[in-house]
Formats: C-alpha cells, sequence, structure tokens
C-alpha cells in the first residue's frame, strides 16, 4: 500500500490508562500515538486514594474536594459514619482530569488525534494497521485514516473494540453498568448533605446486586447507581436517590452511563503485538467499583511492558502487565470479590455489613487498605478480631446494630 504513517505504539483510548501509557512510552523515548474519542466523559465518582496521587504527581489544583469520611447508609436507612483519621481522599472531574492526562502526554512527546477505532487489520509485512474515523471540528461527516503500528495498547474500556477483535477473552467481560448525574452542589444547607463526605448507599431498592453513591465534587456533586441487573432501572434510582437526599431540585449538569468490569482478564495480550490496559482489561475493584488507580497502574505496566517488547522483539514481555498487576493486587481483587458475593446478595445482608462497617478495627484496615493500596500486614490481631466478627455476621450471630460505635441511631 502506499505511505502510511509509523509508530511504535498507538495507544486507543485516553482516560486515565491510556492517557498513563501512552505517556510513560513518550517520556522513554518511543513515537506513539494517543488515539481518542471527543467530547467522551465516563461516569465515575471520581474517587483517587492519596497512592495515585502522589505515584502520578497529580496536581492540587485537579483535586476538587478533599473528602475525609463516607457514610454508609443500609437498607433499613442507619447509617455508619468513617471518618478518615488524618487524611482525604481526593476527589476529581473526570471531565477535567483525563483532558489534563492526556495533555501531559502530549507534553512529553505523545502525538495526540481524535478518533474513534474502527478495527485492526495487518499490512503485508504482518504489522498491524490501526483504522479509525477522524471527524473534523465542524462535526461532518468522518474520514477513515490508518497508520501503521509496531504494538497497539487497547485502553478503549469495558467493550473495548480492540480487545473483543485481539484478545477473545474480553468478549465474556462480566460488568455492571454504572449511570450518574452530575448535578450543582447545594448552596444553601440540605439535612445529609456535606460536601466533604461521600455516601454510599447499600439499598436494594437503589440497587439489587450493587450500590449507590452521592459524591462531592466542589462546586457539582454525582449522584450515581451501578447494576448488573438489565431489568432494572438506573435513571429511576437516581432519580430516587435525588428525592431521598434533597437534591431532587439541583440542576443537572450532565448525563452520563458506562459498563463497569468485575473482573481482571485472565489474559491481556495477543501473544503478539496488542496489548489491554485499564477497563479492557478488566482492572476495577470489586465491591467498590474504583478503577482511577487501577488503570493508571495498569497504564504504567502497559507501557512498560511494551516498551520492552519493542526493545528486545521478544513479544513474550506482553504478559508481564498482567503477571506485576495481578501480584501486587490479585489478593485485593480476590477479598473484594468474596466481599461482594457474600454481602450483596440480599438487604438481609447489606443490613449486616452495614453494620460491620461501624466496627472501628474494620475502619482502619479499611482506609489503609484504600489509602495505601496494599493489605495492611503489620496488624495480624486486628486482622484476626475483623475475620472473626465477618463470620459472626454472615451468620448471624451478631443482631444487626447491637453494637454501633459509630452509627447513627
Amino acid at each position: 500500500m502506499g505511505h502510511c504513517e509509523e509508530f511504535d505504539c498507538v495507544v486507543v483510548g485516553g482516560g486515565p490508562a491510556g492517557a498513563t501509557a501512552a505517556d510513560g512510552l513518550a517520556r522513554a523515548g518511543f513515537n506513539v500515538l494517543l488515539l481518542d474519542k471527543a467530547g467522551r466523559i465516563k461516569p465515575c465518582g471520581g474517587a483517587i486514594p492519596p497512592r495515585a496521587i502522589r505515584d502520578y504527581a497529580i496536581p492540587d489544583e485537579l483535586i476538587v474536594a478533599k473528602v475525609q469520611s463516607a457514610r454508609i447508609i443500609s437498607p433499613s436507612a442507619r447509617h455508619v459514619d468513617m471518618p478518615i483519621d488524618g487524611g482525604y481522599v481526593g476527589m476529581v472531574d473526570r471531565e477535567h482530569f483525563d483532558e489534563w492526562l492526556r495533555e501531559r502526554a502530549a507534553r512529553n512527546g505523545a502525538t495526540r488525534r481524535q478518533g474513534t477505532f474502527v478495527k485492526l487489520d495487518r499490512d503485508n509485512d504482518g504489522t498491524a494497521l490501526v483504522r479509525y474515523e477522524s471527524r473534523g471540528a465542524d462535526g461532518g461527516k468522518g474520514v477513515t485514516c490508518a497508520v501503521r503500528a509496531r504494538t497497539v495498547i487497547g485502553a478503549d474500556g469495558a467493550l473495548s473494540m480492540v480487545g473483543r477483535q485481539e484478545v477473545p477473552a474480553s468478549r465474556a467481560m462480566p460488568y455492571v453498568f454504572a449511570y450518574h448525574e452530575i448535578i450543582k452542589s447545594p448552596t444553601k444547607d440540605i439535612a445529609g448533605f456535606d460536601g466533604k463526605r461521600c455516601e454510599v448507599h447499600y439499598r436494594g431498592k437503589l440497587s439489587p446486586d450493587f450500590y449507590a453513591w452521592v459524591f462531592p465534587h466542589g462546586d457539582t456533586t454525582s449522584v450515581g447507581v451501578g447494576s448488573a441487573n438489565k431489568g432494572f432501572s438506573l435513571r429511576g434510582a437516581v432519580s430516587e436517590l435525588r428525592d431521598s437526599s434533597g437534591l431532587d431540585t439541583s440542576e443537572t449538569v450532565r448525563c452520563e452511563g458506562a459498563p463497569i468490569p468485575l473482573k481482571p482478564l485472565k489474559r491481556w495480550d495477543n501473544g503478539r503485538d496488542v496489548l489491554l490496559a485499564g477497563d479492557a482489561a478488566g482492572v476495577v475493584a470489586p465491591a467498590s467499583g474504583e478503577g482511577i488507580y487501577y488503570a493508571m497502574l495498569g497504564g504504567e505496566l502497559a507501557a512498560d511492558a511494551v516498551g520492552e517488547c519493542l526493545q528486545t522483539g521478544d513479544a513474550r514481555a506482553l504478559a508481564q502487565a498482567r503477571k506485576k498487576f495481578m501480584k501486587a493486587h490479585g489478593r485485593v481483587f480476590w477479598a473484594l470479590g468474596m466481599l461482594q458475593h457474600f454481602w450483596y446478595r440480599s438487604d438481609k445482608r447489606r443490613e449486616r455489613f452495614v453494620t460491620m462497617c461501624a466496627d472501628p478495627d474494620v475502619q482502619r484496615l479499611t482506609w489503609d487498605s484504600y489509602m495505601n493500596k496494599e493489605l495492611v500486614r503489620k496488624k495480624p490481631a486486628a486482622h484476626l478480631r475483623v475475620f472473626a466478627k465477618d463470620v459472626a455476621h454472615l451468620f448471624g450471630w451478631i443482631s444487626p446494630w447491637r453494637t454501633s460505635q459509630r452509627s447513627g441511631r
């Protein structure tokens, strides 16, 4: 075929995973194309832990709110407050956060281009041909373009088109569907609303198998819900949550929905020249749905693996991204998956789960693990106490709300 641009790597998708991967490869001196859809904003609560802020040098101006506690709400509307002792969780607006990450990658040498991935073909010599549709600034009819790529990173979400074509396991990705409404934060006092506190609702009528949330973002607030139940009305649940929270009169800024994966894929690469990252690889924490930190780490590891593959010509290097990720976080994902499996199955179990969250040991270990993104191994006695209480709650040996050190009344 005629002349065609060639890149060491084409990164499809410009969210936290793709932007981080493009940035890492560009910093390493590789010729990288970052291909992203125009105007795409992922529905997300926007929470990032201190570990992510430190590891990826997130500037303070991107932190639109600093959450200092979480309120966990049970099916019976009882609540538990979980304060963060001496720390905070940063909240970001994905519209601005993701764009900043893409711009950082561009400043460090990545080529940015807006376009929609169409398919991956092969040139005569077997090199990947990434075909995409590019639209003009006026939004008119798109033009199909193609570039050659020595390697490709698919960071294009849970329904990754790259993954479905090149990594067959991604076609059976389990996920929940998330929907949220970004509203203007209340300017007057509303009972129960606190701009420095996240709310997580474990109530079957709001989500039969996941949870609903109210996450403050400074001037705006995310009100959302997730569920894998295809017959469940997510919009109806968000409307009910807004009504019950006194947020029904707040102005709606935008509405967004997208699938969120529930389990890392067993394989992230095609054994040749394609590697998946972020939601495309399934790296969203079960139970919590947290994904920004894991996406950025996945992007970093993808950049490292692709860089090694490019330097050595050995495609086996691509598998190192998943291997390193699962070594660092596989146990956490397994534990959170078990938590979701056991505690989200009914309102009776959710009631007991929220009760358990009132326990000081549970709160300390939860925040320690979340803030630093690692299991806390220095407190074996606390782990043992939590395990014993967990079993007691699961089998009903402790009555709901019998102990409520920090629970609402």
